[in-house]
């Protein structure tokens, strides 16, 4: 879609620009769909070691179901349930909850656990392995230890001078999965003239949604003047759609979790607003933004579609498990 012709505001209809795709991802639905089913199957409370996915009303939601989210599987009480997040946990989780006497269910994003295992067979390789991300983020601190003598963090571009090696022969990129492509290969990039025999992982680790809304961002940027991002503002992907809409042009982008949270203000001047969402985001979200920008006069919707998406994932295994909650009694009487 290229950029039109320009007409008088005055003369446009307003109208909103919604990406295709977008919201739920195939590790998210994942991971929301276990953690109702085990509230289904088990009953409350289900412990879940951080927020599930990084989206506020989805937390919310599953709070009011009987979810518990605690900050470290240590704050479960023995004999409980705990899952693990979408975004992957380190080992030492792991055995923490071994230790906490607690049966598990790990939801973590199967394309998550792809980086993991590729950070553990590399570190069996005996490869430094550079793992491109933002430092904290959860994604990153549960791949970094699977093999933490081996893994050092490059948080951009600007991370790369720093960056030493032991063998500049033996040395492997891995990625954070919601990062955008553009920032990860310029890093990549950087690190290529650092070290020119760096090897890529086998598979391009950057989410396929990811990178498909990142897209879908790009396309309708030609067009809108005004972006509006539904997600979390602890949702790394959805941070992302924001910037990469400001580079592809767009005037003015934001986020908001909801649509209470839309300025009118922004709206000045303005014809035509793209709207997306991050991969995190049920789409109820959107069509109560849709709706708040149909009350103002935004009532024409034009899809913008880069791409399918089909994927799906089965549930965690643990959930087949009829038994968990039984054995996680049986736990505190050994």
């Amino acid at each position: 879609m290229g950029r039109m012709t320009a007409t008088p505001a005055t003369n446009r209809p307003k109208r909103v620009l919604l990406a295709a795709p977008r919201g739920y991802c195939a590790g998210v639905d994942r991971a929301v769909i276990a953690v109702e089913k085990a509230l289904e199957q088990y009953g409350a409370p289900i412990y879940v070691r951080h927020e599930i996915v990084h989206n506020k009303y989805v937390v919310q939601t599953l709070e009011r179901k009987g979810a518990i989210f605690v900050d470290q599987a240590t704050e479960v009480p023995p004999g409980n349930i705990v899952m693990f997040s979408a975004h992957g946990v380190a080992p030492t989780v792991h055995e923490e909850a071994r230790e906490g006497r607690l049966k598990t269910i790990d939801a973590t994003c199967p394309l998550v656990t792809k980086v993991h295992k590729e950070a553990v067979r590399f570190a069996k390789e005996d490869f430094d392995i550079l793992l491109i991300g933002h430092e904290g983020h959860e994604e990153v601190i549960g791949t970094s230890g699977e093999a933490p003598d081996h893994i050092q963090l490059v948080d951009g571009p600007e991370d790369v001078a720093k960056v030493e090696v032991r063998d500049p022969d033996r040395v492997v990129w891995l990625s954070q999965t919601t990062l955008s492509v553009d920032e990860t290969m310029e890093t990549v990039d950087a690190l290529k003239e650092k070290f020119p025999n760096l090897i890529s992982p086998p598979s391009d680790d950057i989410c396929y949604a990811t990178q498909n809304r990142q897209l879908a961002i790009k396309e309708l940027a030609g067009e809108a003047e005004l972006v509006i991002v539904v997600g979390s503002k602890n949702s790394s992907n959805s941070i992302r759609m924001v910037e990469v809409a400001k580079q592809a042009g767009v005037p003015a982008a934001y986020l908001v979790d909801f649509a209470s949270e839309i300025d009118e203000a922004w709206l000045e001047g303005v014809t035509s607003v793209g709207l997306s969402s991050g991969a995190s985001v049920p789409d109820v979200l959107v069509q109560e933004v849709l709706e708040w920008l149909s009350e103002r006069g935004y009532v024409d919707v034009e899809i913008v579609k880069t791409a399918d998406e089909s994927l799906t994932f089965s549930l965690p295994k643990e959930l087949r498990n009829k038994d968990l909650r039984a054995e996680a009694a049986e736990l505190i009487k050994e």
